[in-house]
């Protein structure tokens, strides 16, 4: 026994950490238990060990249990070692848990898993594609779906009534911390002789179990969601996806302080954002309107109320002919904090909203964080006013249905209506401040599609152009139809309770699109850019 005991140290001491062993031996309840470890409670006394893998590096680039606490750039280099720890590893358990259970879901509520193209058409759907050269059509590109937008809703005119995939998405856009750049998956659905309160009753059927059993939070809201329409989401919250959990609001004072000698207020719209009982130091509260105003881009301003009723500190010195005013519209009370914003309308929402999160965040008692808060968010405007052009264009997806049919884009165009007070049969989905989905009852009448681009001086040759499969489709007689796509990263980033998605991906790219792992994008060699006939001309600097 000595001898066999000799015989697998010499084999065991001189490996390195993270070698990987074969032990045969007999499994023997610990003497002493340990419920802090997996194996707590038995052990393996052995009888014979074998080396299967040895690794051949005396320093490891990190602590595998410690990995989260290196730098990204190398967790991301050597992300098969990153996920041997226990706590990487378990979200993409989590992500194959919560996928599987979505597919059941959907199956079980009547949906056929249909996969789409890959490769397939450019075409303008809001960001770049990532264009494939076509080998046998020199000069010609193939198109990674942005999404599968044209083909879920041709699978509808083709006579199946509920679809569904896991689909994978191209997209050749910035990095956030709740976006991938390159690619991502989302539940893809769609559904013919349907309307937005089908989808609705689908996806409240769907995501709160899988949210209650699966989530960080085992708290989700039930069926059925509050609805929110997005100008009074604007109003009300400062954003189209507002975080439901925090019970501030935002309330619109440009009446009172427009009038005031403080310049940013002068001839502007003013948001305020009151906290009652509000302990923030001024130090504390001078860094959170410096992140308000790097997130939004407008500035932050604020003051307090004082044991006397009085407002004191901030700009308050500019407020003092307005106290009562602000008092009786905001109902401030001894030991209330103001936040203010101000700019144009949209300007001064977003900063409001930005300011309205912090807050909730910074002060205790005013955002019940352990729960999954679900709202849709409905009634989106159909068009705005280009920043750039000045004239009137789509706000969102150009194939949603109008609110109201032929019948509001024809007033439009006869002048007896505002288009900006259009409003589409669209939706978003958002759970705790962060926007899961979008979705649409879509726009199925050759007529109405013209029309609603006429109004953005298209015409019907330009959708035949831009769009020939959907809008031939269309002339065939389609269904009515609606879906929407959760994001299946965002999602499991709220399960996992993770602030960066990347942290839910298996092999995930870095803020600037690249694979460090893989080394990608690369170069290729000039016979392969020949056979795609494809000559680089690049910038030297």
């Amino acid at each position: 026994m000595r001898c066999e005991t000799a015989e697998m140290m010499r084999v065991v001491k001189p490996l390195n950490k993270e070698s990987t062993l074969s032990v045969t031996g007999t499994v023997r309840i610990r003497e002493s238990k340990n419920a802090k470890i997996p194996t707590g409670e038995i052990e393996v006394v052995p009888e014979k060990i074998e080396v299967l893998g040895r690794c051949r590096h005396n320093e490891l680039p990190f602590e595998i249990n410690r990995s989260r606490q290196a730098d990204e750039s190398i967790r991301l280099k050597y992300r098969y070692l990153d996920l041997r720890n226990p706590e990487v590893k378990k979200n993409i358990i989590l992500r194959c848990n919560v996928v599987s259970a979505l597919r059941q879901a959907m199956t079980e509520e009547g949906f056929l898993e249909i996969t789409t193209p890959i490769l397939t058409a450019s075409s303008p759907e809001g960001a770049r594609d990532y264009l494939v050269p076509a080998r046998k059509h020199p000069g010609k590109f193939y198109a990674l779906p942005q999404a599968p937008q044209q083909f879920k809703q041709l699978l509808m005119t083709s006579g199946f009534d509920r679809y569904f995939q896991i689909a994978p998405c191209f997209r050749d856009e910035d990095a956030r911390g709740d976006r991938s750049p390159g690619e991502f998956y989302q539940l893809d659905m769609e559904m013919a002789f349907a309307g937005q309160d089908d989808v609705f009753a689908v996806m409240e059927r769907v995501l709160p179990p899988i949210f209650a059993k699966y989530g960080t939070y085992h708290i989700a809201s039930e069926a059925p969601f509050k609805r929110i329409s997005y100008r009074d989401a604007m109003e009300t919250y400062g954003s189209d996806k507002p975080d439901l959990r925090i019970d501030l609001i935002v309330q619109d004072v440009s009446e009172i302080c427009s009038k005031t000698e403080f310049a940013p207020f002068q001839h502007q719209t003013v948001k305020a954002v009151v906290v009652p009982n509000c302990g923030l130091a001024r130090k504390a509260i001078d860094k959170l309107c410096a992140e308000v105003e790097v997130q939004s881009g407008s500035k932050a301003y604020w003051c307090k109320v004082d044991e006397n009723g009085n407002l004191a500190g901030g700009v308050s010195k500019f407020l003092v002919d307005s106290k009562d005013a602000l008092t009786e519209k905001l109902s401030l009370t001894p030991g209330a904090f103001i936040g203010f914003t101000a700019g144009k309308l949209g300007d001064a929402q977003k900063a409001a909203g930005v300011l309205r999160n912090k807050l909730g965040a910074a002060v205790p008692g005013h955002m019940d964080r352990e729960r999954y808060e679900f709202c849709w968010i409905v009634d989106f405007p159909m068009y705005e006013i280009g920043e750039e052009s000045g004239e009137l264009e789509f706000c969102h997806n150009p194939f949603s249905m109008p609110s109201g049919g032929l019948d509001v884009l024809l007033k439009a165009e006869r002048g007896e209506l505002d288009p900006l007070t259009i409003t589409a049969d669209q939706y978003d989905l958002v759970c705790n401040g962060v926007e899961l989905s979008s979705g649409a009852v879509r726009n199925h009448d050759p007529e109405i599609m013209v029309k609603a681009f006429e109004l953005v001086r298209l015409g019907e040759e330009d959708v035949i152009r831009k769009f020939p499969a959907m809008y031939n489709a269309f002339t065939y007689g389609a269904p009515p139809h609606a879906g929407i796509a959760p994001g299946v990263d965002r999602m499991v980033m709220l399960l996992a309770g993770e602030d960066s998605i990347r942290e839910i991906i298996p092999f995930p790219m870095n803020k600037n699109a690249q694979d460090v792992m893989m080394d990608a994008p690369s170069a290729v060699e000039e016979k392969q850019l020949k056979e795609v006939h494809i000559k680089l001309d690049l910038d030297e600097n």
